[in-house]
């Protein structure tokens, strides 16, 4: 059994590699070779009551391995001066998480790696963002618009600079020191001019690629800031209105991000960041629990990304289009593709820490 920490991972990845990996993995959703199940949460009281406890987990096959990866949170809700609401979460402390992926064999069984999730999680997502705006966006595509700095931020960036031909981009967050940072640090390690901004609209107005990397559960994007030619992506299922949906001459989804079930006393759709969650507690602990939230109604005539993919629906058809893509879904899928990447050069080069797999086994029938 491999130990993978995150500066073992940060030694591995390659974000052109994990984009094409996680694109293959999609693509081959059709076929069957790979599949998932979509992100489950369960929610539980905790003893202070500005707190809820979250378990998460979310499972998907690929390229001979299966990736589960679970999560440990403990997660407040807090209101920003504007009404808007955001969702911050940690493990003991603030400032900690607990999250890991585990790896097994397809083939045998065998259980293969247990890794942090982190890096991981942040890779996945901006691969596929990645993937989106490789997808839809203008292949002239140069300026992006970033609203948020954070580890998510990076990872989104540094895809679209990896898929498109970027050399400048603008950057917003709330927090000064956090924008200026990314800033500097991302343009040193991309080669790119990067200016920070003092409102989202200035990151947006100039913005082939426009993206919303925050923790936000509200709304974010003001459709006045849209223009022929735009890509638009997001991170979290809150950050786009349902008023701009209309406004967007592409859409497409990624994939499902949560299971099919309906609504219960205890399984809510739509909760804080959950797609899907089973709920415990009493009327007074329900209570802490913020309103669902309410993304978006998929329209009509929005297709999936592997339809897109796999050549049997169009994407962008022309330069004065603005495209959506709805960064959301397979999330099974996207680490067993980039877990099994790092796995597998993690055991090429000699990377990491090797427990005796006798440890995870046994001989008591399960």
């Amino acid at each position: 059994m491999l130990i993978l920490n995150n500066d073992d991972i940060a030694k591995l990845i390659s974000m052109h590699d994990i984009i094409d990996g996680i694109e293959a993995a999609f693509r081959d959703l059709d076929s069957g070779r790979t599949v998932q199940r979509p992100r489950t949460d369960i929610y539980v009281p905790t003893t202070d009551s500005q707190h809820y406890y979250r378990w998460g987990s979310v499972d998907g096959a690929a390229g001979g391995v299966l990736a589960t990866r679970l999560k440990s949170d403990v997660i407040t809700w807090t209101r920003n001066g504007d009404g808007s609401l955001n969702e911050s979460k940690h493990a003991i402390r603030p400032g900690t998480y607990c999250g890991l992926v585990l790896l097994f064999s397809t083939d045998t069984g065998e259980p293969l790696a247990i890794m942090n999730d982190g890096l991981l999680q942040h890779v996945r997502v901006g691969a596929s963002a990645g993937i989106g705006a490789r997808m839809l966006s203008r292949p002239d595509a140069s300026t992006v618009g970033m609203i948020g700095s954070g580890g998510m931020a990076r990872t989104y960036l540094e895809a679209f600079c990896a898929v498109r031909p970027i050399d400048r981009v603008y950057v917003y967050s709330r927090s000064t020191q956090n924008r200026e940072t990314f800033a500097r640090e991302m343009s040193q390690m991309l080669g790119v001019d990067i200016i920070a901004v003092d409102t989202p609209e200035k990151a947006a107005r100039q913005a082939d690629i426009l993206s919303f990397c925050t923790d936000s559960v509200s709304p974010l994007l003001d459709p006045d800031w849209l223009r022929p030619g735009m890509h638009i992506t997001h991170l979290t299922r809150g950050e786009i209105p349902a008023e701009a949906m209309s406004l967007f001459d592409v859409v497409v989804y990624q994939g499902e991000d949560g299971l099919p079930l309906p609504e219960t006393p205890r399984f809510r759709r739509n909760i804080g960041q959950s797609p899907g969650a089973f709920i415990g507690g009493t009327e007074v602990d329900l209570a802490r629990l913020p309103e669902p939230i309410k993304p978006p109604a998929r329209r009509g005539d929005a297709v999936d990304a592997v339809d897109v993919l796999n050549g049997r629906r169009p994407g962008r058809t022309g330069p004065e289009q603005i495209t959506y893509y709805r960064n959301s879904g397979n999330n099974g899928v996207q680490f067993a593709a980039a877990g099994g990447y790092v796995y597998r050069r993690a055991m090429a080069e000699g990377i990491g820490y090797q427990l005796p797999g006798e440890l995870f086994l046994q001989n008591i029938r399960n």
